[in-house]
């Protein structure tokens, strides 16, 4: 979903609400394993962000000398409009906020500059 041209990584600002897999897990084994809902529960992750500041965050949080352009048509994010990639309220928030996620992987191989 990252769109590249050289350095600059462009991205639309869409919304988003990442939530850890840790904590996907955690929210299917006790839906799982609990009474039936006969329904639908929402779960995300603890923080919104804009798509393009998620990855600011996350070049920053890397050995990674590229930068973030802001790009609304970009990617396959950039046909969503307005909040659909957001839960509604009354979701269940997971735990795990986006940088301590981050903080956890710890630093990432280089990207590679050359090749095939």
């Amino acid at each position: 979903s990252w769109t590249t041209e050289g350095d600059p990584v462009r991205l639309p600002a869409t919304l988003v609400q990442p939530m850890a897999a840790s904590d996907v897990a955690a929210a299917v084994a006790r839906t799982a394993s609990g009474t039936p809902l006969r329904g639908i529960r929402d779960v995300a992750g603890p923080d919104v962000f804009p798509l393009d500041e998620l990855g600011r965050i996350t070049l920053e949080a890397r050995p990674d000398g590229r930068h973030v352009v802001t790009d609304d048509g970009a990617g396959m994010f950039a046909v969503v409009t307005g909040d659909v990639l957001i839960a509604p309220e009354g979701a269940e928030l997971a735990t795990t906020h986006y940088r301590d996620w981050l903080r956890l992987q710890g630093p990432r191989r280089q990207r590679a500059t050359s090749g095939p």
